[in-house]
């Protein structure tokens, strides 16, 4: 790594990499519903069940991974998390039996978990200080690029070949390409130097000095829980709009990619909460033009403002998150943000259906437009003093 250069070696594969193994996630997405229905006979509730077990294993994984991070040389638990990331897809092309095929689903959660964290954590390791700021935002490009072209190339691939077997191939090969990328970082700051690091604490699955920080993101994770997950069904029975959730979630990855270009400058003089704010107030307009005028220009329109606010928030919550964490405690920082999103995702895609069956569709989007503009009032009574009051960055405001 020389001076201050953003764009160096290490930084560009730990980009590579992290764009091959959420490639190699969200390839097999949008098809894994068909895959249990067809080859196993699966039901729609033994689907949701089979495929949430994936994401509750992560969010189980991603307290200790980040402890593991801040306790062990860095690179190890990159490359073992990367390995039993790749292995999984193998047991995809393995599993002959549904109760086969739900074990290895629900394992390969784990290794998704702590790979997100390590790899996040070595992005920031092998970036200058003083385009850090700058850097995590960027960082997250590759797996918005990979959100927005992966589930579209497995569709593609599927449709002309109807073949599972060729996607979980492709799977695993983009996912061991990945693994050789990474195993080429080389910096000095991947290996544990202090003992410190290996004390058991809560503070070690669990940033307590960042613990604000985490309760407003969970607000922003519930909105887009609820999105996420009953965005077709809405559309559909509403809005009378069918076969649009592809398109919308591909504008939604668009204002992602563009909210991260449009946002740099902002991001490379360190105005991480003005950053947070912005992204807060767009994303808050977009929920409320979703709900507020049904139709199909806003129904679209809301998708490009809400991936535009999510763009910016999203560095900018990392970004403080990791300000108000000592160097040894990065990979806690960064798993107590993913954790938080979690959360809120779970909460909502559990609170969505709850709120959809004993009312309706459209009372759950209101919930959401509620819940947001609560997120952004605490930022803005709260969290944002919060932050400045432990940031231990001076180069961030």
């Amino acid at each position: 790594m020389t001076g201050d250069q953003l764009w160096n070696k290490n930084y560009c594969k730990v980009m590579a990499a992290n764009f091959s193994l959420f490639f190699a996630f969200y390839v097999l997405t949008p098809l894994l519903p068909l895959y249990l229905s067809e080859h196993f006979g699966a039901t729609k509730d033994v689907i949701g069940l089979v495929l949430s077990g994936y994401t509750v294993t992560a969010l189980v994984m991603r307290p200790f991974s980040g402890f593991m991070v801040d306790s062990f040389p860095r690179k190890t638990v990159l490359m073992v998390s990367f390995v039993a990331f790749t292995i999984f897809f193998a047991g995809y092309l393995a599993a002959s039996t549904l109760l086969l095929f739900t074990i290895v689903r629900t394992l390969h959660g784990a290794p998704f978990g702590a790979l997100t964290v390590a790899n996040s954590t070595v992005a920031i390791d092998v970036l200058p200080s003083s385009r850090r700021t700058e850097g995590i935002g960027y960082y997250g490009l590759s797996n918005n690029l990979a959100m927005a072209i992966a589930p579209t190339i497995g569709i593609f691939v599927y449709r002309y070949t109807h073949s599972f077997e060729l996607l979980f191939w492709i799977a695993l090969i983009v996912a061991c390409a990945g693994m050789m990328v990474d195993a080429t970082v080389k910096s000095d700051k991947l290996t544990v130097k202090s003992e410190k690091s290996f004390s058991l604490s809560w503070d070690r699955f669990f940033l307590i000095r960042g613990w604000l920080l985490g309760v407003n993101m969970v607000a922003f994770g519930f909105c887009f829980g609820v999105l996420s997950n009953y965005l077709a069904i809405y559309g559909k029975e509403v809005l009378g709009i069918t076969g649009g959730t592809g398109t919308y979630f591909m504008l939604c990855s668009i204002g992602l990619i563009l909210s991260r270009l449009q946002g740099g400058k902002a991001l490379r003089q360190g105005r991480v909460t003005h950053n947070a704010a912005e992204g807060m107030v767009i994303s808050l307009i977009g929920y409320t033009l979703f709900i507020l005028v049904p139709g199909m220009v806003s129904y679209y329109a809301s998708a490009l403002l809400i991936g535009l606010g999510n763009g910016h928030m999203w560095p900018a919550f990392q970004n403080m998150t990791i300000s108000v964490a000592p160097n040894s405690q990065r990979g806690t920082a960064n798993s107590t943000i993913l954790v938080s999103w979690d959360v809120g995702m779970g909460l909502g895609i559990l609170m969505g259906g709850v709120i959809s069956e004993l009312v309706n569709y459209s009372a759950a989007f209101w919930t959401v437009a509620a819940v947001n503009a609560l997120g952004v009032l605490l930022f803005f009574t709260a969290t944002r003093q919060f932050f400045l009051e432990r940031n231990l960055n001076p180069t961030v405001k």
